[in-house]
């Protein structure tokens, strides 16, 4: 990515909504320049699509927690299907595959602390692959919405 194709994604961070038109205004480029530019940023990869900030308050999860899970026989199998299992629960945000002391990290958001225990206790601690697994409560987020391209090393 030049520094064109980074500021356009910057720009594309900052509001995805804008006009093709008020994005090549802002960058100071034709228009058709500045489409064929997004373009081929999506036929790359670099954009892979365009989202809503919705606030989960609105959706009746006012409650995230961070769960680290733990499982074991560590497999390719074990791990693949702990994950289409963790990705499919409709409480779950996110799942990160780990190295380290955790296999996986879930992202949950749910109603209530009682939905959050009983995520954990119907959910979770039924599945005979996971041997352990730890809750934090999400008090505070904050998020980096447009971060930058970072530089590349010599």
């Amino acid at each position: 990515m030049d520094e064109l194709d980074s500021e356009i994604v910057r720009l594309l961070q900052t509001d995805a909504r804008q006009s093709n038109r008020e994005l090549a205004r802002q960058l100071g480029i034709a228009p058709s320049t500045c489409l064929e530019r997004v373009r081929a940023l999506h036929r790359r990869g670099v954009i892979r699509g365009y989202h809503a900030d919705i606030d989960p308050v609105a959706l009746n999860r006012s409650v995230q927690a961070l769960v680290s899970v733990q499982v074991r026989p560590l497999s390719r199998a074990i791990i693949d299907a702990f994950k289409v299992f963790a990705s499919d629960l409709p409480e779950v945000l996110h799942v990160f595959v780990l190295s380290g002391g955790d296999d996986f990290l879930l992202h949950v958001a749910v109603q209530d602390l009682d939905h959050l225990h009983a995520f954990l206790t119907d959910r979770l601690s039924k599945r005979g692959e996971i041997t352990g697994f730890r809750t934090s409560v999400i008090f505070q987020q904050v998020s980096n919405t447009a971060p930058a391209r970072l530089p590349v090393r010599d």
